[in-house]
C-alpha cells in the first residue's frame, strides 16, 4: 500500500522565525504534542541544527519508533525523510513558513505509510487527527513562545 499524503495550512501570530525556531526544538516536542512521548536527537548537521532525531510516538493503536533526517531552509522551514523504524515503512514531509501580514503561514506536508495493519475505516481518520493536531499543537506552542518574548507595553 502506498503511503498516505496529507497536507494541513494554518496561520500562526508570530513571524517565520519563531516558527522556524520552534521547529528545531525537538527535545521540547514531548511537553506540547500530546502524541510525542520522546525524542532524542542522534546527531547534528556542522552548524548544530538537529540532523537525526529519533521519535516515539502515541499512535493510539501502537506506539511507533522512528528516526527522521532533517534538512532545513532558515527560516523557511524544513524536511524530512525516515532513516529507520521497526513500525514504519516510509515517512516524508516538510514545514514551510511563509509571511501573512503580521503572521506566518505554516504549511505541513506529510505521508506516512505504516508498516502494520489498520483498518480501513479507522486509518483515515486516525492520519488526519494526527496531522491536525500536530499542527494546531505547534501552532499554540509557538504563539505561546512569542507572547513571552513581547515586550510589554
Amino acid at each position: 500500500m502506498a503511503g498516505k499524503h496529507a497536507e494541513r495550512q494554518i496561520e500562526i501570530d508570530a513571524s517565520p522565525r519563531e516558527c522556524f525556531d520552534a521547529l528545531l526544538e525537538y527535545e521540547t516536542f514531548p511537553d506540547w504534542q500530546r502524541a510525542v512521548k520522546a525524542t532524542e536527537v542522534l546527531s547534528r548537521h556542522k552548524d548544530g541544527k538537529a540532523k537525526e532525531v529519533e521519535f516515539e510516538i502515541d499512535a493510539m493503536v501502537k506506539t511507533i519508533r522512528y528516526t527522521l533526517d532533517y534538512e532545513y531552509e532558515p527560516p523557511r522551514g524544513g524536511r524530512w525523510h525516515l532513516v529507520e523504524s521497526p513500525d514504519v515503512k516510509d515517512v516524508h514531509g516538510s514545514y514551510v513558513f511563509e509571511p501573512a501580514g503580521k503572521r506566518t503561514r505554516a504549511t505541513c506536508t506529510q505521508t506516512i505509510e505504516i508498516g502494520f495493519w489498520v483498518p480501513g475505516f479507522l486509518r483515515a481518520p486516525l492520519e488526519q487527527k494526527a496531522l491536525r493536531d500536530s499542527v494546531e499543537e505547534f501552532k499554540k506552542a509557538v504563539e505561546g513562545r512569542a507572547r513571552k518574548r513581547a515586550p510589554r507595553a
